[in-house]
């Protein structure tokens, strides 16, 4: 079973193949969002793209970037992703609410 570690939070927790990465974390009360965020949310289908996380390690244990997070991540780094719309296949490190960089 793939484990995942949230850095910011010092949470570990272990999920099936294929798990939600957003799923995960609200089922472990780890939050992805930011204040806006939390009341803005899409409710996990790829539509706001509030849910951005920061993978630290073991990208390549994930699904590939969807259609949706082209979109909204053109200016983001490759390591970044939308929670809801990543499967986790294997072990992987994530920071939560990563800054932009300039």
């Amino acid at each position: 079973m793939p484990t995942i570690k949230f850095v910011k939070e010092d949470v570990e927790v272990t999920a099936a193949d294929g798990a939600n990465l957003r799923q995960k974390a609200i089922d472990n009360r780890v939050d992805v969002y930011t204040f806006t965020g939390k009341m803005m949310n899409c409710g996990g289908y790829g539509q706001c793209g509030l849910c951005v996380v920061e993978i630290t390690e073991g990208l390549d244990n994930l699904s590939p970037r969807t259609a949706v997070e082209e979109k909204k991540l053109k200016k983001r780094p490759g390591n970044c992703r939308l929670a809801c719309q990543t499967l986790v296949n294997g072990p992987i490190s994530v920071v939560t609410k990563p800054k932009k960089k300039k």
